[in-house]
C-alpha cells in the first residue's frame, strides 16, 4: 500500500528529528544515516506498510545502524 506522499514526508521529518535526539547527532548525520536506511527503502517502496508503523518504532530500526555514534 501506498501512503499519501505529503502525509509521508511529514513522517520522515518527524522520524529524522526524533532519531536526531536520541542519538544526539547533527540534523545532516541523521538525514544521511536515514536516507540511506532499509527503513527508508521500504517506506518509500510501500513495502511491509511500514508507514503504518509507529515513529518511535521507526526510530528503533535505525539505532542499530549507528550503535558506534553516542
Amino acid at each position: 500500500m501506498k501512503a499519501n506522499k505529503l502525509l509521508l514526508r511529514h513522517k520522515y521529518l518527524r522520524i529524522i528529528e526524533l532519531f536526531r535526539e536520541r542519538k544526539n547527532i547533527s540534523y545532516s548525520e541523521a538525514l544521511d544515516i536515514f536516507y540511506k536506511s532499509r527503513t527508508y527503502k521500504e517506506m518509500a517502496n510501500g513495502i511491509s506498510d511500514m508507514h503504518c508503523r509507529s515513529d518511535i518504532y521507526l526510530v528503533e530500526e535505525l539505532i542499530p545502524l549507528v550503535s558506534h555514534i553516542g
